[in-house]
């Protein structure tokens, strides 16, 4: 098994034919409130930093080796970004499900739109921190969107 590739793909959850993002940031969703359940928050937010680090390098690996820029089975961006949302959108015990579906949602959203510097660094960025950096930056719009959500919901309710 080569151990780039299931790692950049998620567990190959990015070689899905059909929105191999969205497939990559649910399974990553998953593996998130799965690790919330044993760990703290700001843990998750260091694992998502980590991960990171280490995928910078092993995407640069990757696109050398494929010639390809941002090939779409890479989702580890999508972890990183999922995982960030998780982490600051204001998770904890009472509302763990609506949380984690909103922080799923608002992270979509803005990986997929791309306003902003979101999109700058997509268009503008070469290797892997090109690959890994609109996501975090959509990971912490998708945090915010997420708490927002929330906030204004209980506030006119």
């Amino acid at each position: 098994m080569n151990f780039r590739k299931f790692f950049l793909t998620v567990g190959f959850s990015g070689l899905s034919p059909k929105a191999p993002g969205t497939v990559g940031s649910f399974v990553s969703l998953i593996l998130g409130v799965f690790l919330l359940q044993f760990l703290h928050v700001s843990t998750l937010f260091m694992l998502a930093i980590l991960i990171t680090v280490i995928a910078v390098k092993q995407i640069d690996i990757y696109e050398k080796e494929t010639g390809i820029h941002d090939g779409k089975e890479i989702v580890i961006d999508e972890l990183a970004g999922m995982w960030i949302a998780l982490s600051i959108c204001g998770i904890n015990e009472s509302n763990f499900i609506i949380m984690a579906i909103l922080a799923f949602i608002g992270f979509r959203i803005f990986d997929i739109w791309k306003p902003s510097i979101i999109g700058k660094i997509d268009e503008k960025v070469s290797g892997g921190w090109g690959v890994m950096g609109d996501d975090l930056i959509a990971g912490v719009a998708g945090g915010i969107f997420a708490s927002l959500l929330y906030q204004i919901y209980f506030y006119f309710s």
